[in-house]
């Protein structure tokens, strides 16, 4: 669940977030904010992920408060003025929008700071995984997957400078298993974590001494993760 709170010094607008945020179950908006102080105070003794920031608040611009924050939080800019967007995506903010706040929209932006959400806490919470082979459960650390090489329902696990670990899965079981952010099919025979590319050429992916061919299948979806590194 997204902890958020919102500031804004319209009470209305702030009504209106609210509605809008619970119409989306993985959001939890835990306090609305009129004055910029108080959200200030609030969000030092209790960080939030994301935060719903107005930018023209008469006592201090949303860009100049998102500044100041001690911690970092997602921020979904709002404002009725559109010239303020540029400046508030150089602050790498998860989203702009443009009031009148229209719910696909906001549906559109509260996933964006979902899957944002999603990739900062699988990086911080598991960074490996256990496979069971040779009658043991074997760790493998996600950096030290070079490729992953699927054979009927065998898989072979390609490790850096370690053995390669052959076990008893499926291509597709150990890819819900793995971070979406960073491994990707490429091939009905092979999964690849875009990390360990060294280059693309003609459809074929080098990773350290192996090319790796790139399906027509799965050459969208390969394209689609690599730009949107």
């Amino acid at each position: 669940m997204i902890k958020a709170i919102a500031l804004d010094d319209e009470p209305l607008a702030l009504e209106i977030l609210q509605s809008l945020c619970d119409t989306i179950e993985y959001i939890e908006l835990e306090k609305t904010f009129t004055k910029s102080d108080e959200a200030f105070k609030y969000l030092k003794k209790y960080p939030v992920d994301l935060l719903f920031l107005d930018i023209n608040m008469p006592s201090i611009s949303g860009l100049d408060f998102y500044k100041k924050l001690p911690h970092k939080t997602m921020v979904i800019f709002t404002t009725a003025y559109s010239e303020f967007a540029v400046e508030g995506f150089t602050l790498s903010a998860t989203d702009y929008l443009l009031k009148p706040i229209s719910l696909s929209r906001f549906q559109q932006a509260a996933e964006k700071a979902y899957s944002q959400w999603k990739q900062q806490n699988q990086n911080i919470e598991q960074q490996y995984l256990f496979i069971r082979a040779d009658y043991s459960l074997i760790k493998i650390l996600f950096s030290d997957i070079l490729f992953i090489e699927g054979l009927d329902d065998y898989l072979k696990i390609h490790i850096q400078n370690q053995k390669t670990v052959v076990a008893r899965m499926t291509l597709k079981a150990i890819l819900q298993k793995l971070p979406e952010t960073e491994f990707v099919r490429v091939h009905r025979s092979f999964i690849i974590p875009v990390s360990k590319v060294s280059k693309i050429r003609n459809k074929i992916i080098f990773i350290d001494q192996t090319e790796i061919p790139i399906s027509a299948s799965y050459e969208e979806a390969f394209f689609a993760l690599l730009d949107g590194k």
